[in-house]
């Protein structure tokens, strides 16, 4: 069966990028189509044998600055021809499940969110009121309208968690299955519980959605040490709010990280994710998670056995759940065992058995 991945865009990594190292395991041979790409930010991306820009790739600077993109991205995408392949597979948070696939092409969504700044995330991204708002707001109608269109092209629809289903249900009403994405927990052996320390950690991008000055407003307050690892556009201003109990790292190796994850009391998990591979990496690591009750950490985190929930995203809230998750003792031995419930080698063989499925159909 001759197959290609299809992706947003190849700038950067995350876990989407995971999510199509795995698949390159399964599919060695696929080429990659993006939007645009550049080399320099994705040298993950050298292990696949084509990677294949769309024009956009022609226009100067676009490869690293893709949010002036804008309503260029759904041409470019319709653009590609997969005329000579059996199964293309997207994988997407915005535009690449608007490719168009003929008779006889198989096409699979793996969807991690219906497009963010437009559906979900809208309000965060365009401020009620703002001068943005305003502005944007006939491109956002046409995208909006585009996007809805694009996501009933693929064949089949599958997101990544319960939440992202309910939101494919709800903006683009279609149905679709869960399947979570892969997490390389064996990178993440936890340790003795007695060699952990006091502070409390978060893995973040320092972005808006986020919800990072939750948690240092929170630490603030509290005066408990916080770790925070990841880098962003609010960097100087969390950094500039926060008291000397709260550490900004950075950017770290992945055995850094793993090292802070092994040795820190509680992950704090205040954004609700689409999925959020950091609370399945702590865990695995041996560490609960101290998460806000919505999105995927619905699916990873088991309220008074591998971490402790929050209601509402305010200080006073996270505040209470940080005093609440002191009186609980957590066996790593189960925060492992549920860590492994996202296995890289599960997510291949759930995979494969839905490939299966969709070739035994066409």
């Amino acid at each position: 069966m001759k197959t290609a991945l299809v992706y947003d865009r190849i700038n950067k990594w995350g876990g989407a990028e995971r999510v199509l190292t795995a698949l390159h395991e399964i599919f060695p041979e696929a080429s990659l189509f993006t939007a645009v790409y550049s080399p320099k930010k994705a040298k993950w991306a050298e292990i696949f044998p084509l990677v294949i820009p769309s024009f956009l790739q022609k226009i100067p600077l676009m490869q690293e600055k893709h949010e002036f993109l804008g309503t260029l991205t759904p041409l470019a995408f319709e653009s590609f021809d997969f005329s000579g392949y059996d199964l293309v597979i997207s994988v997407t948070s915005e535009a690449a499940k608007g490719i168009i696939t003929r008779p006889g092409t198989a096409h699979l969504c793996y969807c991690l969110t219906p497009t963010r700044y437009l559906w979900s995330g809208h309000d965060l991204y365009f401020p009620k009121g703002s001068l943005l708002r305003s502005i944007s707001a006939p491109a956002v109608a046409y995208l909006r309208q585009w996007d809805k269109m694009a996501a009933q092209r693929p064949d089949v629809m599958v997101a990544i968690s319960r939440a992202v289903r309910a939101r494919i249900s709800k903006y683009y009403g279609r149905d679709s299955q869960v399947l979570f994405p892969p997490v390389e927990i064996e990178k993440f052996a936890p340790i003795s519980p007695s060699i952990r320390g006091n502070f409390f950690l978060m893995v973040n991008r320092l972005v808006p959605y986020k919800r990072v000055d939750l948690a240092v407003r929170a630490f603030n307050q509290l005066g408990l040490p916080l770790v925070v690892v990841g880098k962003g556009s609010q960097e100087r201003k969390l950094k500039a709010m926060a008291k000397d109990n709260v550490k900004f790292k950075g950017e770290l190796t992945e055995r850094e990280l793993a090292d802070y994850y092994r040795k820190c009391a509680a992950l704090i998990f205040p954004q609700e994710e689409d999925f959020g591979i950091a609370a399945v990496e702590a865990q695995a690591a041996g560490a609960p998670v101290i998460a806000f009750k919505a999105g995927g950490a619905l699916d990873t985190v088991v309220d008074g056995q591998t971490g402790v929930f929050f209601e509402k995203q305010t200080v006073p809230a996270l505040a209470q759940a940080v005093k609440n998750f002191g009186k609980i003792s957590f066996d790593a031995k189960i925060l492992r065992e549920n860590a492994e419930r996202f296995s890289k080698e599960r997510f291949k063989k759930e995979f494969r058995a839905l490939v299966a499925e969709i070739d035994g159909k066409l």
